[in-house]
């Protein structure tokens, strides 16, 4: 966390983070305000953050290993084809037309360390609308065909504000690795 952006990093997301190697090539999807950037890249490793606004990027500037890429990943294009990532990260965003891509940029040891906010958030506040919500169980229905999960919760949460949200982190599926689901 940096001097202007309040908001600590996902729990979630630094309790996953550890699974990285060091200097690992780094995905910041929908940044927003650049906390998961700068927590990846104070770890040493190289990020990638893009989002539609960077006027609300924060601290980036003070990492050499930071690429920022403005771009709206709405408009139908993924600004990152042939590119492959240890780690995708996306909070507190959704968009589903991205989930083919977002698998496809994965390295084949990549990790995607997803959280965003579920049916039943709308009586806490934003987002409410279907379109921003994911349905039950979205991520492991949408991801566990091509990917191995390696935790899941949903559910309602209290920090950083009460909400109710899914995650997930996983690696993609290889002949060598197949096995259960384990859901925390």
């Amino acid at each position: 966390m940096n001097a202007r952006n309040e908001v600590p990093p996902s729990s979630w997301v630094t309790k996953y983070s550890t699974l990285l190697k060091p200097r690992s090539r780094v995905l910041d999807l929908a940044c927003g305000s650049g906390r998961h950037t700068c927590f990846f890249a104070a770890q040493g490793h190289v990020v990638t953050a893009v989002d539609k606004n960077i006027g609300s990027l924060s601290g980036v500037e003070s990492y050499s290993d930071v690429e920022v890429v403005r771009f709206d990943l709405e408009s139908g294009r993924w600004p990152f084809v042939g590119r492959q990532f240890d780690c995708v990260v996306i909070t507190n965003y959704l968009h589903r037309p991205l989930f083919a891509d977002i698998i496809n940029a994965l390295s084949p040891d990549g990790l995607l360390i997803y959280e965003t906010f579920m049916v039943g958030n709308e009586q806490f506040g934003r987002p409410s609308s279907p379109d921003f919500l994911l349905e039950v169980n979205e991520l492991l229905t949408v991801f566990s065909e091509k990917l191995k999960i390696l935790a899941y919760q949903s559910g309602k949460v209290k920090s950083p504000k009460v909400a109710v949200v899914q995650r997930i982190c996983a690696t993609p599926l290889r002949d060598d690795n197949g096995g259960d689901h384990i859901v925390v």
